[in-house]
């Protein structure tokens, strides 16, 4: 949030005189949001004030999003707050190329600020607060799921809580009349407003993941190797739907889903690729992905006859629902790698995805020695314990979410061929597969 409205169009933003009595009313409103020390509240208050004008309405107009609190608005403000809300996508997006771009001596980006913005453009296309994602009661991203569903408020979330429905991916998994029945008889809710709450469930993308990695031409990755990342990642929706805009009521402008696929290691905090996906332009995905399976099967010195078949199933997958992500990198030293891959989404609370891949790169040898590769592959259970079958599970926010405050790295973003969007490459890679499975 701190660099986020820190953006150059939001610090040009104008304060008037006027704006005073209606930002302190707001400031009252979302206080609670501000981070702000209850013991040294005076202290805390005053400080925060003492900010740029600018940083202070800024701010303010984003906490009034994701509060809900801009009706009581006055119309000048409301003009700032819309001007404030239509630009957030596009600098949310050039914050999350930031932390991404190579950074580390090894040439990689950040994960846990990448992640950080990715909850935070949730929240504001969604209009859910940010502590709402506090884990409780077994959910690592509390209630804030809910809380993108129509007629939900926390009182209703505790009334289904009663009945051991205490995770987004509980109330989820029930089936339509055992949702419709506990709405119904716990919450409350009418025949109506349960047919809301489907209809946005039936708009939710669920999404799996299929990874390869690998040195063309050869059984292993070397050190040194210019390795190939391959992924298939699949939505699908309960209505049929492959490319659509989010349910965001709260939001007043257009706004497309995008997701973001991250090759990275969670512990050392690295991410090694990444990529941004979008599922609304079938027909650009399809050229993309039809040349890039072409080249690579023209590369490995396959026939017309394969190729051509290649080419055709390739378009069938992407016809279907699925996007192709596809770059080069080079691989890492020498060692165990244990990586992760994520696919985020950036309008939608509780459909990532995350999959498991560990991988062992070989030290470098002499042109026909090479060794064997060993990968092991698989989802990311709750408890971070690996889990040898291969299944897929909802995405756990497990990690410390923050932002990148670093601003002051210009160097240009290395880039290697895609097949759906726009790569960043990293100076280190790994090798194995990895896939997802409902």
């Amino acid at each position: 949030m701190e660099v986020f409205i820190k953006a150059a169009e939001y610090m040009e933003s104008p304060v008037r005189r006027t704006d005073d009595e209606p930002l302190q009313k707001l400031f009252m409103s979302v206080r609670s949001e501000l981070n702000l020390d209850l013991k040294n509240i005076k202290q805390e208050q005053a400080k925060f004030w003492k900010q740029h004008p600018a940083l202070v309405k800024t701010e303010l107009l984003i906490q009034a999003q994701l509060t809900r609190e801009s009706a009581d608005l006055p119309p000048a403000l409301l003009g700032d707050f819309r001007r404030v809300l239509e630009l957030a996508p596009r600098l949310l997006e050039e914050l999350m190329k930031m932390a991404v771009r190579p950074r580390t001596s090894q040439g990689f980006g950040w994960l846990r600020p990448a992640t950080g913005v990715v909850e935070l453009s949730q929240c504001i296309i969604q209009a859910v607060p940010l502590s709402a994602r506090k884990a409780t009661g077994g959910s690592t991203e509390g209630i804030a799921p809910f809380l993108q569903l129509p007629h939900f408020s926390e009182s209703v979330i505790k009334k289904i809580a009663r009945k051991k429905v205490r995770t987004f991916e509980d109330f989820r998994d029930m089936t339509l009349q055992e949702r419709a029945e506990l709405l119904e008889q716990v919450a409350g809710f009418s025949s109506d407003k349960v047919k809301d709450v489907e209809m946005v469930f039936g708009m939710m993308p669920s999404v799996t993941v299929e990874v390869r990695c690998e040195t063309e031409g050869e059984e292993g990755i070397q050190e040194g190797d210019i390795v190939t990342i391959q992924a298939w990642i699949t939505l699908k929706r309960a209505n049929g739907l492959v490319g659509a805009l989010p349910h965001a009521p709260n939001f007043p402008f257009h706004k497309e889903e995008n997701f973001w696929f991250l090759l990275a290691d969670p512990i050392s905090n690295n991410v090694w690729f990444s990529l941004k996906v979008n599922f609304m332009d079938e027909a650009s995905a399809i050229t993309a992905a039809s040349k890039a399976i072409e080249d690579t099967m023209e590369g490995s010195g396959a026939s017309v006859k394969e190729t051509s078949a290649a080419v055709r199933e390739t378009v069938e997958k992407v016809r279907s629902g699925s996007r192709l992500v596809m770059g080069k990198f080079p691989a890492p030293a020498e060692g165990n790698y244990n990586l992760t891959c994520y696919c985020l989404c950036d309008s939608w609370i509780g459909c990532d995805k995350k999959t498991n891949l560990k991988v062992k790169i070989l030290k470098r040898t002499r042109a026909g020695s090479r060794g064997g590769l060993v990968t092991e592959e698989g989802p990311i259970a709750d408890d971070g314990i690996e889990e040898e079958e291969e299944d897929e599970e909802e995405y756990d926010d497990d990690y410390e979410s923050e932002y990148s405050d670093d601003e002051e790295d210009k160097k240009d973003m290395k880039k290697g061929p895609a097949a759906n969007g726009k790569v960043h490459k990293k100076d280190s890679s790994s090798e194995g597969s990895g896939s997802d499975e409902e």
